[in-house]
């Protein structure tokens, strides 16, 4: 799979993956709290607020105990309150992956991006696993040793959200961008959390060249062992979906094969984005309204989404009221990019993307 020409072109494509990155986090953040904002929570929501279909950013609480159980960042993140992204670290990390690779290149090493980390990210912006790893880089340990001591969330959903900026930079080679990602995703994670960047890695370089989401996803896979419970979980949505249920119906299915993982396990919320893009089926809005209206860890998974859409349709094809609000800037709390415009990043990586290895 190498073909890149078709569709939009390859500068359109990778600012698409940058903004859809970007606005599907947007989108997720106000309920990013699994345990609290299932997914009949999230319609029940936005059936209150007469906003089904979903086709713009979450509208602001109909009901004021609503708003007392939404992210705190909800008043920055809801429609006609969007003025620039808010900070996260679903975007802080693809920003620190194109330091990473315009820093040390392709042939970078494990302990290379502990170094940036440490340099570039301030601790209290990490979690779960990441800040396990860097505590851990802290005290003096090295990889892989960072990922396994004292870590109980090894297999949790961070390493995927490192993973675009990888498989941005190898449009149409999903195993390279696999072992890019596997080589940052072994500095805190392991099984299922590394397969899960890599999975991501591979369906975001595999859309650049995909003819249709379900090719994309195929990719993905490919790069991934088939008996691991992540390419299991995969292949069941992909399956369900084949035999014409509804999105509802699939994952109310997944859910209960997957329940007691937790709201932010890689596997659950691997299914969770493969439903929101069959069902989206490359329509950008649906595809991230859809994955989000999922639940579980909703702005990691928005993300995503929109990375995988925004690659497959092109910038200039993503409706105006997710790209507009952003005004084309980015707040990161890796330090030298707050500020950045979304534009520059994706120019920085098509440089990258054009030189390959």
């Amino acid at each position: 799979m190498t073909n890149q020409g078709t569709g939009p072109d390859l500068a359109d494509r990778i600012h698409g993956g940058w903004l859809g990155r970007i606005a599907g986090n947007m989108l997720g953040k106000p309920v990013e709290q699994g345990e609290v904002w299932t997914r009949e929570r999230i319609d029940g929501y936005l059936r209150r607020a007469a906003a089904l279909p979903l086709t713009d950013y979450l509208p602001e609480p109909a009901d004021p105990h609503d708003g007392a159980v939404l992210r705190p960042e909800w008043r920055r993140c809801v429609r006609g309150r969007v003025d620039g992204s808010c900070r996260d670290d679903d975007v802080d990390y693809a920003i620190l992956g194109l330091h990473l690779l315009e820093t040390h290149g392709f042939g970078f090493s494990t302990e290379q991006v502990g170094d940036l980390w440490l340099l570039r990210l301030p601790y209290l912006q990490t979690f779960t696993a990441e800040r396990a790893a860097y505590r851990n880089l802290a005290a003096g340990l090295k990889p892989p040793l960072t990922a396994t001591y004292d870590n109980p969330y090894q297999e949790w959903i961070g390493a995927l959200i490192r993973a675009d900026v990888y498989g941005w930079t190898c449009p149409g080679d999903p195993s390279r961008a696999a072992g890019l990602a596997r080589r940052d995703a072994v500095l805190s994670h392991t099984g299922n959390g590394v397969y899960g960047a890599m999975f991501a890695a591979a369906l975001i370089a595999a859309a650049f060249a995909a003819r249709e989401v379900r090719e994309a996803l195929e990719a993905g896979l490919a790069v991934v062992p088939a008996s691991s419970r992540l390419a299991r979980a995969v292949r069941r949505v992909m399956s369900l979906h084949a035999s014409r249920l509804s999105w509802e119906e699939t994952l109310t299915t997944v859910s209960a094969e997957t329940a007691g993982l937790g709201w932010i396990h890689t596997v659950p919320n691997a299914a969770v984005l493969t439903a929101g893009l069959l069902y989206g089926d490359g329509d950008f809005t649906r595809t991230i309204a859809l994955t989000v209206r999922g639940g579980l860890d909703t702005d990691s998974n928005g993300a995503t989404a929109g990375s995988v859409a925004g690659v497959l349709t092109g910038a200039a094809a993503i409706p105006a009221q997710w790209s507009e609000p952003l005004r084309d800037t980015v707040r990161s709390a890796v330090f030298g990019f707050d500020g950045v415009r979304i534009s520059a990043l994706a120019e920085r990586t098509l440089r990258l993307a054009a030189v390959g290895p």
